[in-house]
């Protein structure tokens, strides 16, 4: 299993734009799909976005294609977020999560923190 660690959120207006982080732990990192989730007060936690191990392959929500990129760099085991032109009703905590099973499939049951993004009208 692989550590995380999310960061990056704040607050932002809408339209605005945040980099999301997250550093992952281990030598198995790179082998890994990975995506970000959130969750928004009074939803369930949902996917965001998803990247294939290599990078190679991406996935998103439809809420959120055309406004957020999810990119990594193996080398130095972080997965990014570009989210822009954010919406008020995307305030929540987002998380990254391991893929073991690789794109479209469950993330591990085991949540970090979690990096708060708060987006005022």
């Amino acid at each position: 299993q692989v550590h995380l660690v999310e960061s990056g959120g704040g607050l932002v207006q809408a339209g605005g734009s945040l980099r999301l982080s997250c550093e992952g732990s281990g030598r198995t990192f790179s082998t890994y799909a990975m995506g970000w989730f959130r969750r928004v007060p009074g939803k369930e936690r949902e996917s965001v976005a998803a990247i294939s191990w290599s990078g190679g392959s991406t996935d998103y929500a439809d809420s959120v294609k055309g406004r957020f990129t999810i990119s990594r760099d193996n080398n130095k085991n972080m997965v990014y977020l570009q989210m822009n032109n954010l919406k008020p009703e995307e305030t929540g905590v987002y998380y990254c999560n391991a893929l073991p099973s690789g794109l479209g499939f469950p993330p591990y049951d085991y949540w970090g923190q979690g990096t708060q993004v708060t987006v005022s009208s």
